[in-house]
This record gives structure tokens, C-alpha cells and sequence, in this order.
């Protein structure tokens, strides 16, 4: 499928696990049989409750999925999800057609949906089934599937058989439907959904059987590419080749910037586990610059492509080349203190995880400060899920230590791009760098390549993407210092430029009390609806393309451009468009930014950090819960001494 990609066959030890991790899948189904936490339900009914259904509307304590999944959809069928309606009147069968090519019949689910006030048993292929009163059944089955009494003929129809071959010269994300909104994917391809339903595979050069009839085939190529689509009308036993390639928006590497991923999932729970070949023609059809794929567990101690990162810790995973560079990379989880990330380590870290079902000791620092000593960039992803509400909802992964740990110096950046909330965490990134903190802008998207149908965790990777200044050629080391520098902003798509006097991301600018500065923001894609330039105390707004501002700079400020819009085809994330720089900061009389309001509010987030892991906090004796408490209040004395 990628004939310009290099063969390389991954170690014993990765496809030992990989194996492992398909029979884990056949065992348990997608949850791999991790132990129950609330958003194991998520992912467990996901297949069904993409947007614009939704899983944590409807969750029940009880864990009933079938009855989440019912109610959820109000009603609505799904392509993948017949529905057999119990009434007191009788049964009747709700379904969308499936074209098939042939007569082996299809894997799938029956939603049963009882309206009936009594307990009911409806057999479905020889079995029997209780539902209970107004309750509801998920059973896996086929279009082949036998109830007794009910026509099921029309589940799928069989259509003449064609082909067709794919080429754009270059690896790219290309997209197959047919008449309804079915997507055709190759042999071995998942079949996956981005988090807008539309089907997608990643090459060239490839071909795949399809039915005779009108046919719309997209491609695409990443944030930097045009989608173009054409439709074709195919002949039974016709095979068509269609030629076709994106156009580029604009090149960032040719301008020294790249764009990465800090945050993609290989393996991570899932209905297609994943190899390491499934990474590589991602990276290259979506043009990805950098994937950092971490290794991570989920809800137990089991860590998840840790084989891979054994193997490949410190060097560039196989299918890297000159332009392209992959990683292998940690997700360190606590679920109450947030989830730490580390691109690049050279070897592994003393520790993955803690929480969950232990202790949560150590601190996340401790964690981080291995990352650092291990050569990491460091970081926390999809810090933040709501605006003003970052210490609700007990266990939610918030990343709440970070304001300790950007005091301390031991963090790097943070995902303002991610799949949670960007506002809500944009807001706190520029409290902390108000405070005086140091911090890059990133981007990660928590993709997980093993699952096919889970909003934006089954999207391409890349779909958010931190591009940052490289000097010279991109390796993991030039990648990781611009980072590390400020040298960045993160986007859902567009490009965003900042400015100020000459001066960009990260760098910093002396000035003397009222003097002025010029800022100059520009954007590029069809997707933004307004630009912004924001200070610590100001925001000066305008429209798309370009931007320009004189300010008048009295105190210690930085500046830092925005880009925003609404729903559109170039951005998958469920809020709109959004794109936000690292700041330039603005120094004045020698004095760097550490404005009261934010010190003040980093103080109060300590104290309320410090009430909840009194509250919530494990431990298995006192000296773990200090161990928190000195941490906390060591970042005190910091974001007290800049205030003097």
C-alpha cells in the first residue's frame, strides 16, 4: 500500500504483544479487559455514540451499555446497529441497507429495544435472550442473522463487483463512498471513521474492490493539503484507476517549520490492535512531520507497547526519513493529577503510572523530573475538560499538578490542542504565563490507532499539530529544543504567524516603560473566522489573513495571536477551528512578566490542588501525602518570590 515506505519487520517482542493484544481483544471485546473506571463505558459503546450521540448524557450507574446505547440514540439507526423494537403490539425490525459483494454474510450488532412492561425472551440465531422490562439487549451477530418471525432480508443487498485503483503519486489519506454514506476501505485496512463519520485509509497506489455503481473518492494529505474528490461511475467488472492529488495550502518545512503530534496512541484498547506498518503509512499520508507514539496503560499496571519503546527507545523508529520523524514516547498517567507526557526519552522511565488502582505517590514531578533526566521534553496532555470547573468530577485526568510543576521549572510545555477543551485550557496557559511561568504551546491528540470508531481518537493522527522553528535539520533533538524554546503554536489547521518588532514565538523583547511595538498576526486556510492578538490585559480582534496592531507597553506583558472559527470539513475538533502561538514576551525595564491577578490565581489553584488530594488523595501512610504537600508548597514560595 505504500510502495515508497521501507519494508521493516517489527522484533519478536512487539509482535508477541501485538498477538497478545488481539487475544485480549477476541476475549473481552474492545476494553481488552481492563478494570471498569466510567469512561471504560465510553469506549466499550463508542462504536455506536460517535457525535452527534453521546455516551456521558446517558451513562447509568448500573453499566447497563445496552440501555445507554438506546437512549442515547433516541431513536436513531445506525449503519452498524439493526434494531429490533419489542412492543406490546410486536416486533418489528428497523435497519439501513448494506451493499455487500458477496454472500458471506457480515458481522454486526442487533440493538434489542423492549418497550414492554414485562420481562421478554427473543431468540435471535437458535438463542435466547432476556430483556427486561423496558430494558434493551446488545447482541453480536451477522446480516445473516435469524429471528423468528421477521423478514431480514433487507439487511444487505448485493451489488455487481468492480475495482478500483488509487494514485496521487505520493502517500495521502484517501476516502471511498458509495450511495448512502458507505465507505469502502482495502484488504487489511481498518475500517476507519474520522470523528466527522467519514471512512478513510492512508497510501498509494491501491486497490480495492468496490460495487458498480457512482462511487465518491477523496484524498487528502494532512492540515498542509487541499481534500479533492471526484465521482465515478463504475461498470460490473469494471476496473477504474483514478488519478488524483490535494494541493498544498503552504509548506511549513520549507520555511523550518515542523509540525507534530506529541500525543498518538499505537495500541490503547480497541477493535483493531496495531502495527507499528499501521503507524508508518499514517505518519506519510497525513505528512506528519513528528508522531511521538507513547507507550501507556490504561486503568491497570499493564503497559501498553512497552515492547516497542524497550526496543526502540532513543532512536528513530524505521520509516523516519529527512522529513519525517517518529518516536517512540510516555504517556505517565495519574487519573486524579493529570497525565504527563515525555517526547522523546532515550531510555525507559523508572516508572509509567500511579493512581488508579494504587497509591497516588509519587507526585507527578518526580515522574517528570525522571522524563528530563531521560532526555524528555516534557509536558501534560488534554490538561483541562471544562472552563472554571478544573477541580470537579473527582478522577477526570484534569492535569491539576501543572501549576506546581510549571513553577518548578520541570515542565516544558502543554496540549492547549487536544481532543478536551482548548478554551478551558487556554485559559490556563495564559494564567500560568502570566505568572511568570515559561511554556510552550504544543499539541497532542490522544489518537489511538487500534480503534476504528471513537470520534477523534480514531481520526488521522496529526489532525492537531504543534509546528515549531527548527534550526537546521529536523532530528529529535532540534525538534525537541524548539520546543523546549517557545518556538511554536499548535492549530487544528491553519497556519498562524506572530510577530512583534521582528520577533517570534519564544524570543523575548527588552523595552522601556510606554514604549511601542508593532504586532503583526497573518493566517492562512479557508477555516478562520477571526484572529486575535491578546496580551496579559488586552485583545485586539480583526479578520482573517491579516492582522496589525500598535501597542503600547507600560508594564511586563507578553504577546501571543489566536485564530478562531466554526465547524469545518478541516477541523475534527468537536469545539470548531482554533489555533493559538507561544507568546513573545515583552520585558520591560529588565522586568519579566509575573502579573499579580495571575500570581494570585496560581495561588489559589495550589490551595484547592492541596484540598483535593487531602480529600481524594490514596496513600498507604502520611509521608505520601506530604511528599504532595511539600511539592505544593515549594511552587508556593516561587509564585511568591515574583511577586516581590
Amino acid at each position: 500500500m505504500n510502495p515508497d515506505l521501507p519494508d521493516h519487520h517489527p522484533p519478536p517482542s512487539v509482535t508477541a504483544a501485538l498477538a497478545d493484544y488481539r487475544a485480549l481483544y477476541e476475549r473481552h471485546g474492545v476494553c481488552w479487559g481492563e478494570p471498569w473506571q466510567e469512561y471504560m463505558g465510553e469506549v466499550a459503546t463508542s462504536a455506536y455514540l460517535m457525535r452527534p450521540f453521546g455516551y456521558w448524557g446517558h451513562a447509568r450507574e448500573d453499566r447497563d451499555l445496552a440501555r445507554t446505547v438506546r437512549d442515547a440514540l433516541g431513536g436513531a439507526v445506525l449503519d452498524n446497529l439493526p434494531v429490533l423494537r419489542v412492543t406490546p403490539e410486536g416486533s418489528r425490525l428497523e435497519a439501513g441497507t448494506l451493499t455487500v459483494l458477496g454472500d458471506d454474510p457480515v458481522a454486526t450488532t442487533l440493538l434489542i429495544d423492549s418497550s414492554v412492561a414485562e420481562p421478554v425472551t427473543v431468540e435471535v440465531d437458535g438463542v435466547p435472550y432476556r430483556v427486561e422490562p423496558g430494558g434493551a439487549r446488545l447482541v453480536a451477530t451477522t446480516t445473516g442473522m435469524l429471528l423468528p418471525g421477521i423478514d431480514t432480508t433487507g439487511l444487505t443487498r448485493r451489488a455487481a463487483h468492480a475495482a478500483l485503483t488509487l494514485r496521487a503519486g505520493l502517500p495521502c489519506r484517501w476516502g471511498v463512498v458509495s450511495e448512502g454514506g458507505q465507505g469502502w476501505w482495502p484488504d487489511g485496512a481498518p475500517p476507519k471513521l474520522d470523528a466527522l463519520r467519514r471512512p478513510y485509509f492512508h497510501g498509494d497506489d491501491i486497490t480495492l474492490d468496490v460495487p458498480a455503481e457512482t462511487l465518491t473518492v477523496s484524498v487528502g494529505r494532512g492540515m498542509e493539503y487541499t481534500v479533492d474528490e471526484v465521482t465515478v461511475t463504475l461498470e460490473p467488472g469494471e476496473h477504474r484507476v483514478v488519478e488524483l492529488t490535494p494541493e498544498r495550502l503552504y509548506d511549513a518545512a520549507a520555511h523550518g517549520w515542523y509540525g507534530g503530534d506529541l500525543h498518538v496512541h499505537l495500541n490503547w484498547m480497541g477493535d483493531t490492535p496495531a502495527s507499528p506498518e499501521l503507524a508508518a503509512a499514517a505518519q506519510h499520508g497525513e505528512d506528519l512531520h513528528v508522531l511521538n507514539l507513547v507507550a501507556g496503560n490504561v486503568t491497570s499496571g499493564r503497559v501498553y507497547d512497552l515492547e516497542a519503546f524497550e526496543h526502540w527507545a532513543g532512536r528513530d523508529l524505521p520509516w523516519s526519513d529527512g522529513r519525517h520523524l517518529a518516536r517512540m514516547g510516555v504517556e505517565y498517567r495519574n487519573d486524579l493529577l493529570g497525565h504527563c507526557l515525555g517526547f522523546a526519552p532515550d531510555r525507559p522511565p523508572g516508572r509509567w503510572h500511579s493512581g488508579f488502582v494504587d497509591a497516588d505517590h509519587p507526585p507527578n514531578a518526580v515522574a517528570l523530573e525522571e522524563l528530563r533526566e531521560a532526555g524528555a521534553v516534557t509536558g501534560y496532555g488534554h490538561p483541562f475538560h471544562t472552563t472554571g470547573d478544573e477541580f470537579g468530577d473527582g478522577r477526570n485526568c484534569a492535569s491539576r499538578e501543572i501549576v506546581a510543576d510549571a513553577a518548578l521549572g520541570l515542565v516544558d510545555c502543554l496540549d492547549v490542542l487536544n481532543h478536551s477543551s482548548y478554551e478551558a485550557t487556554a485559559a490556563v496557559y495564559r494564567h500560568l504565563i502570566g505568572a511568570g511561568n515559561r511554556l510552550a504551546v504544543s499539541a497532542g491528540t490522544d489518537v489511538v490507532l487500534s480503534q476504528s470508531r471513537r470520534g477523534t481518537s480514531s481520526s488521522p493522527p496529526g489532525w492537531a499539530r504543534v509546528y515549531a522553528r527548527v534550526d537546521g535539520p529536523l532530528t529529535a533533538g532540534s525538534y525537541g529544543e524548539a520546543i523546549a524554546s517557545g518556538r511554536t503554536f499548535a492549530t487544528t489547521g491553519p497556519w498562524l504567524e506572530l510577530s512583534v518588532n521582528g520577533c517570534g514565538p519564544g524570543e523575548t523583547l527588552g523595552l522601556g516603560p510606554g514604549e511601542r511595538v508593532r504586532v503583526e498576526v497573518r493566517s492562512i486556510g479557508p477555516e478562520v473566522d477571526q484572529l486575535e492578538i491578546r496580551t496579559a490585559s488586552e485583545v485586539v480582534t480583526g479578520p482573517p489573513g491579516l492582522l496589525r496592531a500598535t501597542l503600547t507597553i507600560t508594564e511586563p506583558t507578553y504577546v501571543v495571536a489566536v485564530a478562531v472559527g466554526g465547524h469545518h470539513p478541516r477541523s475534527l475538533h468537536w469545539a470548531g477551528v482554533y489555533a493559538h502561538s507561544s507568546p513573545v514576551y515583552l520585558d520591560v525595564a529588565g522586568e519579566h512578566v509575573a502579573r499579580a491577578e495571575d500570581l494570585a490565581w496560581c495561588l489559589a489553584w495550589l490551595d484547592r490542588l492541596e484540598g483535593l488530594v487531602r480529600a481524594e488523595g490514596r496513600f498507604e501512610h502520611k509521608e505520601q501525602l506530604d511528599a504532595h504537600l511539600a511539592l505544593y508548597e515549594r511552587a508556593r514560595e516561587v509564585y511568591r518570590g515574583r511577586s516581590i
